[in-house]
């Protein structure tokens, strides 16, 4: 990036600085939650910028007292040494990154091939995440499962949120995770001790609800809405009042529900929230298709044959098959240790972007 567009960058940061310290522009939460989220994602690229900046002119300084006194020279070694590695860092951090890496996320787990075995998978996976958002500071909400007869999910609908706001949001750690995950291992139906393989399949969106395009119009004659009791384990149900909420987008066939919230309008409301993220995520699709993207779609069907990562509690091995990935601590990962194999995604995503940036 040449120095005028840095210069604008740095311009367009004071500019940020001097507007979010004006309660004028706070009367507007939605402006200023823009605007905060901009200077976020700016103040890691000013910042390195500006330390760039100042080892450069430290290193001249110290080159020229260095030809007066050898003493100089080590410092001078080791500016030259530091000022690469804060190159290469502004230059990740100028590498256009996904849109949504602030926002928060849904995700929904479903059960597929195994049967009870893989409802039960699909609920390890369900906990797995749901202590991961706790290791990470994050609220995390199922709003709407089904539970199978010995404990699984059938299938599950969870939001996971940031408690702050800032440039690497919960999207930015899990937006990777969509697609079909296999396990391998001796189910609990499994009277003769035999390795068993099934799937469950994960599907993640951003949580567009306080994004710039959360207020897409969906028009209410598209929409049918059903009214139903709350069920628990194997269909039973859980509550004496109509309180759960079905909803169903007419012109494309996407269904969401919710029933763990306590009155039918909180329900409705949560699942408005999915529905926007379903639909926000089917035209982000659709545009790519068309502009023939060759971004990285995820598995849409629950087919062991097309996984992204597989389990084997055997070995005690994770393996992502994306990134050739293969850890020994599958024991951790499960428990909610996913840093490993995120961090492993993270940077083969990051190469890619690094490479498409230089033309590479």
């Amino acid at each position: 990036m040449d120095s005028a567009t840095l210069g604008e960058l740095l311009s367009e940061y004071d500019e940020l600085e001097r507007a979010l310290a004006d309660p004028d522009v706070h009367a507007d939460q939605n402006q200023a939650r823009k605007l905060g989220r901009r200077y976020a994602e700016l103040t890691p690229v000013v910042r390195t910028l500006r330390e760039l900046e100042t080892a450069r002119e430290d290193l001249t300084a110290a080159r020229e007292l260095t030809a007066e006194d050898d003493t100089f020279a080590a410092e001078a070694d080791a500016l030259a040494r530091r000022i690469p590695e804060l190159e290469a860092k502004l230059t990740e951090l100028l590498v256009p990154r996904d849109p949504y890496d602030a926002s928060d996320l849904l995700m929904e787990i479903k059960s597929g091939e195994g049967g009870e075995e893989s409802a039960l998978f699909a609920g390890d996976l369900l906990r797995m995440y749901l202590r991961y958002a706790e290791r990470h500071g994050w609220r995390a909400e199922v709003l709407d499962g089904t539970e199978s007869e010995l404990g699984g999910y059938k299938e599950a609908t969870v939001a996971i949120k940031a408690r702050s706001e800032g440039p690497d949001g919960v999207w930015s750690r899990l937006k990777f995770e969509g697609g079909v995950h296999r396990v391998q291992r001796v189910p609990r139906t499994e009277s003769q001790g035999r390795i068993h393989t099934s799937a469950a399949g994960v599907l993640v969106y951003p949580d567009v609800s306080n994004a710039d395009d959360a207020g897409m119009e969906i028009d209410d004659k598209d929409l049918r809405v059903d009214v139903y009791r709350s069920s628990g384990k194997g269909g039973q149900s859980v509550n004496t009042t109509d309180s759960a909420v079905r909803i169903t987008h007419l012109p494309t066939g996407i269904v969401v529900s919710c029933q763990n919230e306590r009155s039918q309008l909180q329900n409705k409301a949560r699942a408005m929230e999915v529905l926007r993220a379903r639909l926000a995520a089917a035209a982000e699709e659709e545009a790519a298709r068309q502009a023939a993207d060759n971004r990285r779609s995820q598995v849409r069907t629950v087919d062991r044959s097309e996984r992204v990562r597989t389990y084997n509690f055997p070995e005690n091995r994770i393996s992502d098959h994306r990134v050739n990935y293969k850890a020994y601590n599958l024991d951790q990962v499960i428990d909610g240790d996913l840093d490993g194999v995120l961090d492993a995604l993270a940077e083969a995503d990051l190469a890619e972007r690094l490479a498409a940036h230089s033309g590479g």
